[in-house]
């Protein structure tokens, strides 16, 4: 495994514990201090420190989310898809997390996506 790679996974690790420990502060220092995430789900991007928080309290915090890592798979050397579960106060839900870092292993930018999986009906 490449020190990158490694790095990706384990900003994704940290970033999962952060979360699910409902700590904001730990979560913001793993974020550079212009950051962004852009959750199509919500409809909205986050900006920056004060947009981050924002976010991990709005849909973390008051939904009790609770995030396990599925899988990831390396989209370059300083970006992975990562694979997630979400359950929370909302039901249950699987995500992508498209996770950008620099060269400090900080994360610059998360593309965070739902994934919509087709219902089949008998026939």
């Amino acid at each position: 495994m490449t020190q990158q790679k490694y790095d990706l996974r384990r900003v994704a690790d940290t970033l999962i514990v952060a979360m699910n420990d409902f700590n904001v502060e730990s979560t913001l220092l793993l974020f550079t201090t212009d950051a962004v995430i852009d959750d199509s789900s919500t409809g909205h991007q986050f900006h920056g420190q004060a947009g981050i928080r924002d976010y991990i309290e709005r849909y973390f915090i008051e939904y009790n989310t609770v995030t396990c890592f599925l899988s990831s798979e390396s989209l370059g050397n300083s970006c992975a898809r990562v694979r997630v579960d979400f359950t929370g106060d909302f039901g249950h839900e699987i995500g992508l997390l498209e996770i950008t870092i620099n060269a400090n292993g900080l994360i610059v930018h998360i593309d965070a996506n739902l994934v919509y999986l087709p219902i089949i009906y008998p026939v």
